[in-house]
């Protein structure tokens, strides 16, 4: 039990007022509960452009943080400065006894974790933190060995083994509102004082906080019984577009999960299993902060790939001339988004067709991806590279074509995001190299003028990624390529 001074709530990636782990946690103990949130240079500044759609996100959610925690007697303190100092600073300011946070998983916030709490304890402050942002952590999912899982399939099987209504239970914050201290009057410091602007977030249709979470569920929730049919093709609203919210967490985790759980269709189904992937990914980098820079798999560290400026520069902007790919990219850089099977197709497409590392374009996407998260962008890449944990076998190469085809097989989503395409009819949107010369010129796209040709030929490169792949393969239980 915390004594009578109290305790500060430190939010971090869990931009909610209600269902809050840390927060229940502080309200149970009793004394006055502060609440806090630090727009920490230490990340910030790693930024390196001041219109960051991810900045804005926080910024408008934590407006509606602020103005929710207000409505239940409380309040927030937003401090701009490195968590590392600020925290412990306004702690023995507010004479609190004790800090609370959910914990997070990452490298750096685990060493940000651990000097805050050194600091806090010189000051004879506790620091608490509680399990939030995913349903199991690592330990609490174990191999019969004992050892951490490595493989998704054996995981999952253990994961909904073990679930029980009791992990997804919600933490109440409403019954005990009596406990919160009103906050500082003050404004939220402005985008343009931490250095950002504005950028295209309400165009995109992207509403940020708690709200923006609740009604962008609410809509899911409607189509979730063919998410399973409809997932994989990014012109059909088929995904959930909570992604985001999961990230900063203005949704509950627990809250989704009890919905698919309960709810028995195919769809809700198969959407919990992605969930749990998410899980999977997050115990895997607990275990492994070393897959950050290195492959989860050290015999893949052998692996030799190139350096190649144009190409590179190519599959960057969406300029390789394969259709879907472009589309891909390019939805990516225009609004910070991109469907997963894209994401899988278009880092394939860079690995293994282009034979650049993977580390780059996990790199690029961290940069630019609304929902960026360290522990799923660095799974879905190893995996795409076939150097992580349960990954596509080196071998299994995806043929942008053949991708394009089976999931967008009317080109309505390329036409969206290459509109040099949107005359090129159905038969030759996939491969526009393949029409004639007076085809090309009757739709007005020239290849090699108006779009680009192939940078690589897919067959000729498969088979220099299965020779790069080659000093591997003494060291790789997997069968040879066919």
């Amino acid at each position: 039990m915390v004594p009578s001074s109290g305790s500060l709530v430190w939010f971090r990636r869990d931009l909610r007022a209600y269902d809050h782990a840390a927060l229940h946690a502080a309200l149970r103990a009793g004394g006055p509960v502060h609440c806090a949130f630090v727009f920490d240079t230490e990340i910030l500044d790693a930024l390196g452009q001041p219109a960051d759609r991810r900045v804005e996100f926080i910024w408008e959610s934590l407006r509606a943080l602020k103005a929710a925690l207000e409505a239940l007697g409380g309040g927030l303190h937003a401090l701009h400065g490195e968590a590392r100092e600020a925290i412990p600073r306004l702690a023995a300011t507010l004479g609190v006894s004790a800090v609370y946070a959910n914990r997070d998983y990452e490298p750096l916030a685990c060493s940000r974790d651990a000097d805050v709490s050194a600091a806090l304890r010189l000051r004879g402050i506790a620091f608490h933190s509680r399990k939030d942002q995913v349903i199991f952590e690592r330990g609490e999912l174990c191999t019969r060995a004992g050892g951490d899982f490595s493989v998704y399939t054996p995981y999952k099987r253990a994961w909904l083994a073990k679930l029980t209504p009791f992990y997804l239970k919600p933490y109440p914050i409403e019954a005990h509102r009596a406990h919160f201290v009103p906050g500082p009057t003050d404004a939220l410091p402005s985008l343009e004082t931490l250095g950002f602007r504005r950028t295209n977030l309400t165009a995109l249709g992207i509403e940020p906080g708690s709200d923006g979470g609740a009604r962008t569920f609410a809509a899911f929730k409607r189509r979730i019984d063919r998410y399973h049919e409809l997932r994989d093709f990014p012109a059909a609203p088929g995904t959930s577009g909570l992604s985001v919210h999961l990230r900063f967490g203005t949704v509950s985790v627990r809250e989704l999960a009890r919905f698919a759980w309960k709810r028995a269709s195919p769809g809700a189904q198969a959407w919990l299993a992605e969930l749990i992937w998410r899980d999977f990914f997050f115990a895997v980098l607990a275990a492994r902060p070393d897959v950050v820079n290195a492959a989860f798999r050290p015999e893949y560290d052998a692996v030799v790939y190139d350096e190649s400026d144009a190409y590179w520069r190519a599959w960057c902007d969406g300029q390789t001339g394969y259709p879907l790919v472009d589309a891909a990219m390019r939805q990516l850089n225009q609004t910070g988004s991109m469907h997963n099977r894209l994401r899988m197709l278009s880092a394939s497409f860079l690995v293994k067709d282009l034979g650049i590392a993977w580390q780059h374009g996990e790199r690029y996407f961290a940069a630019r991806l609304n929902d960026y998260d360290l522990a799923a962008n660095n799974g879905g890449w190893q995996w795409a590279a076939s150097t992580g944990c349960d990954a596509q076998p080196w071998f299994r190469i995806f043929n942008p074509v053949t991708q394009s085809r089976r999931f967008d097989p009317g080109g309505a989503f390329i036409r969206r995001f290459v509109p040099e395409l949107e005359r090129v009819p159905q038969k030759w949107i996939h491969s526009p190299w393949q029409m004639t010369p007076i085809e090309q010129q009757a739709v007005g796209c020239v290849v090699g003028r108006d779009y680009p040709a192939p940078i690589v030929d897919h067959a000729s490169a498969r088979r220099r990624t299965l020779t790069r792949y080659g000093v591997v393969r003494k060291a790789n239980t997997e069968i040879d390529p066919p």
